[in-house]
C-alpha cells in the first residue's frame, strides 16, 4: 500500500500547486495586470515552489533529513524555510493589495485538500510507517478542518453573503487544529525531546515524498488561514469605517 501513499503524496503536492498558481493567474487577470507582469509572477511563485519542492525531495531521498543525531535536527530546515517565505510574502505591502480582491472563500476552499492529507495518514499508520496518534483514530482531529473548509466557505461567503465574524471564528479553529498535528509530529520524532514514545517514530517524514507533507501541504495550510484572517480582518475594519461614517 506505501507505493499507493507515496504516490498519493506526490499527486497531492502537485494538484495543490496547479490550484495554487491557478487561482494567483485568475485574481491577476482580474485585476487587469498587463500580461508581461502576469507571467513573471507566474514564473517567480511557480520557480519559487516547484524550486523548493525540487531541493527538498532530493535531500529527503539522499537521506539529509533521516539525521536526528544533530541538533537542531536538519528536518528543522524544511519547517523553517517555507515560514520565512511565506511571513515574508504575508506582511508585503504589495501582496496587501493584492488580497483584497481575492475572493474570501478561496482562501477557505483551498483546505479542502487537508481531508486527503489525512486519508494519506490514516494508509500509513496502516502500513505501520506512522504512529497513530498523528492519524484521525489517534489525537489528530485535522481532518475536520478539511471537511469543513468548504462548507464554510459556502455558509460564510456564497450567494452573495459576508459573514465576517463566522469565517474569523473557523480560521482560528483550524489554525489551532494544524498546530495540534504539527505539534504532535515534532513530540513524535525520535530527539532528545520526543514525548510519544510509541513505535512506530515519526521518521517517515524525513523520507520523499512524504517531506512535502511538512515542507509545502502544511505551510499551503497556515499560509491561507494566515492569509484569511488577514483580509478578513481588513474588510472588518473597513466594513465598521462605513458604519462609523454613515
Amino acid at each position: 500500500m506505501y507505493i499507493i501513499t507515496q504516490t498519493g503524496f506526490i499527486l497531492l503536492t502537485i494538484i495543490c500547486t496547479a490550484i495554487v498558481l491557478w487561482g494567483l493567474n485568475k485574481i491577476l487577470i482580474n485585476n487587469q495586470t498587463e500580461e508581461s507582469s502576469r507571467k513573471a509572477i507566474l514564473l517567480k511563485i511557480g520557480f519559487v515552489i516547484i524550486g523548493w519542492a525540487a531541493i527538498s525531495g532530493t535531500l529527503a531521498w539522499l537521506g539529509f533529513f533521516s539525521d536526528f543525531d544533530t541538533m537542531p535536527p536538519k528536518l528543522f530546515i524544511n519547517f523553517f524555510i517555507p515560514l520565512f517565505l511565506i511571513l515574508s510574502v504575508l506582511f508585503s505591502g504589495k501582496f496587501t493589495k493584492l488580497l483584497k480582491t481575492v475572493p474570501p472563500s478561496w482562501l477557505m476552499y483551498i483546505q479542502g485538500f487537508r481531508f486527503f492529507v489525512e486519508i494519506l495518514l490514516w494508509m500509513l499508520f496502516l502500513d505501520n510507517l506512522l504512529p497513530i496518534q498523528l492519524t484521525f483514530e489517534g489525537r489528530n482531529w485535522d481532518v475536520l478542518a478539511g471537511i469543513t473548509g468548504p462548507i464554510f466557505a459556502y455558509i460564510c461567503f456564497g450567494n452573495g453573503r459576508s459573514n465576517i465574524n463566522l469565517a474569523i471564528v473557523w480560521n482560528f479553529i483550524g489554525l489551532a487544529l494544524l498546530v495540534n498535528i504539527v505539534a504532535m509530529a515534532i513530540l513524535s520524532v525520535p530527539l532528545p525531546f520526543r514525548y510519544f514514545m510509541n513505535k512506530p517514530s515519526n521518521v517517515i517524514v524525513a523520507t520523499f515524498p512524504v517531506v512535502w507533507l511538512p515542507g509545502l501541504l502544511v505551510p499551503l495550510a497556515y499560509s491561507m488561514h494566515l492569509f484569511s484572517l488577514k483580509q478578513l480582518f481588513v474588510m472588518k475594519k473597513e466594513k465598521q469605517k462605513i458604519v462609523t461614517t454613515a
